[in-house]
């Protein structure tokens, strides 16, 4: 069986990747540039075959579809000035090759931005909850995977492809490249030096654990249809630095001991334009059930071995 992930350079991409090669799977992947093909082989040989194609064009989406059984559709912006086309109009155009493919299912990664409660609510939510207007408008990122995953929904009906979405929280955890090292900024600047962490909450799961779920909503007929939230727990950023100061020793004597005032940071959210990015969060109260995703025998890593082992990496890979 043929599978074709798209974004096969992401962070999230060359975990399923890994896991697909694992279980017998051929692979295919998208890229961007011959750029991102070179990289897929230093990573993988030529195990994976990889194909170019972009979210914003249509060349190459059909040939790449060619002789293709099952979809990952992982590729979606993660930073940008425009976020959006790529994440919606992008989702739009690789469903609707896929369904022209004959392609019998499909998986797209969403967000659990896209299953954000409105700010103040506090509780346990699962994947009925979608992220309505005053939770979408903190950021142009939760937009784009509101707006990406109602895409995805939007082709299924209308060409009746068998699509599964997936929703992973904040994705920790070892990198198989340090080209993905963007995607735990905040493990890393903990670990280089930071003059404060913001006390925020996370819902944090393990890139490994993500992989596998993908995997299991590709396969799993039951998944068919569905949303699954994929969260292990959750971990506030001052509980991460602690962790990480107890866990780590020397290796972590760089990892900040002060929690900024959440006053301090709405102050400086007025001219700062990072601070004005996490202040929306400050207030967060919420964790995600995963017992859908358990139901498909899903068992994440408990969240403190995923900050651990994303660190690990991190420290030995840094010079």
């Amino acid at each position: 069986m043929r599978v074709l992930v798209t974004g096969g350079t992401g962070f999230i991409a060359g975990w399923c990747i890994t896991a697909l090669l694992a279980q017998g799977y051929e692979v295919c992947a998208t890229v961007r540039s011959i750029d991102g093909a070179e990289h897929l082989r230093t990573l993988f040989a030529d195990r994976v075959t990889c194909a170019v194609a972009d979210l914003t064009a249509d060349e190459g989406w059909a040939s790449a579809m060619a002789g293709i059984d099952r979809l990952l559709h992982i590729a979606s912006p993660l930073t940008g000035d425009d976020m959006l086309t790529p994440a919606r109009d992008g989702t739009t155009r690789v469903l609707e090759a896929a369904a022209a493919a004959g392609i019998s299912r499909v998986v797209v990664t969403s967000s659990s931005a896209a299953a954000t409660p409105d700010s103040g609510e506090s509780g346990v939510f699962d994947e009925t909850l979608w992220s309505g207007p005053q939770a979408a408008a903190s950021d142009a990122y939760r937009v784009s995977k509101v707006l990406g995953e109602r895409a995805a929904w939007d082709v299924a009906r209308r060409r009746g492809l068998a699509v599964t979405t997936v929703l992973p929280g904040v994705v920790f955890g070892p990198l198989l490249s340090m080209r993905n090292a963007a995607s735990v900024d905040i493990i890393g600047r903990m670990l280089t030096g930071m003059r404060g962490v913001p006390n925020i909450g996370l819902n944090i799961v393990d890139v490994r654990d993500v992989a596998d779920l993908h995997i299991r909503a590709l396969t799993d007929p039951r998944a068919i249809g569905q949303r699954y939230l994929a969260v292990s727990g959750p971990m506030s950023i001052p509980e991460i630095a602690a962790y990480l100061r107890a866990q780590l020793g020397d290796r972590a004597k760089n990892v900040p001991t002060r929690t900024i005032p959440n006053s301090v940071i709405k102050a400086l959210a007025k001219v700062n334009p990072e601070m004005r990015a996490i202040s929306p969060f400050l207030e967060r109260n919420y964790t995600y059930s995963n017992a859908k995703a358990r139901s498909l025998g899903w068992e994440p890593r408990p969240v403190r071995e995923t900050v651990i082992d994303c660190a690990d990496c991190l420290l030995a890979n840094s010079s």
